[in-house]
């Protein structure tokens, strides 16, 4: 039985290392949530892609991309995260691998605020209808197969160093947009400007 919940990745293995390293005393005092946080929930909320790992049977690791609009990824409580899972490439490894091995894993990443959540867990495919319906984003176009429902184990944050900062499309479109108007303005100011002094 675990002491803490930090211990899911932290394995004694993985404190063998941190000892010789150094840096066991730091993760001695460090344990991880089991619940999502407001804030947590907040940022999940405002996601528009994760990686989703999971591994067969033997152990053998895949990770998979899903994206969809702002709020795809759906907190059922503080406890249960879920999403649709939509129609892709056919290889099925990841509902596949979860047949087999419930265990999974989701990263997030926000490039623009350079800030990662790490949240292990397992995971379940749900075929029922009513529920993919639940799930599935209102308006958007993709063909819903299942879904899949994450029971949370362990949540934690990652520090923001060699993060590279990214913004997405449409938040650069959208600041393009408000620098193009400001120099519309200005243009049609200076032009005014012009047009006034010269000479009749």
């Amino acid at each position: 039985m675990s002491q803490f919940v930090s211990d899911v990745a932290f394995t004694p293995a993985v404190k063998a290392f941190q000892e010789r390293r150094g840096s066991r005393p730091h993760y001695e005092k460090h344990d991880m949530r089991d619940r999502l946080s407001p804030d947590v929930a907040a940022f999940i909320a405002q996601r528009t892609s994760f990686y989703f790992a999971t591994a067969s049977a033997e152990g053998q690791p895949y990770i998979q991309h899903r994206g969809g609009p702002k709020g795809f990824l759906r907190v059922l409580d503080d406890r249960t995260l879920a999403f649709a899972d939509y129609a892709g490439n056919h290889q099925y490894i990841t509902i596949g691998n979860l047949s087999e091995n419930a265990r999974a894993y989701m990263f997030l990443m926000d490039y623009a605020t350079r800030t990662r959540v790490k949240i292990w867990g397992r995971a379940e495919v749900v075929e029922d209808a009513a529920t993919v319906a639940m799930l599935m984003p209102e308006g958007y176009r993709a063909r819903p197969l299942q879904a899949v429902v994450f029971a949370i184990s362990a949540i934690d944050f990652n520090c923001s160093s060699h993060i590279p900062q990214k913004f997405d499309a449409d938040e650069v479109a959208g600041a393009l947009a408000h620098l193009q108007s400001k120099i519309d303005m200005l243009e049609a100011e200076l032009a005014a400007v012009k047009s006034a002094k010269e000479p009749s």
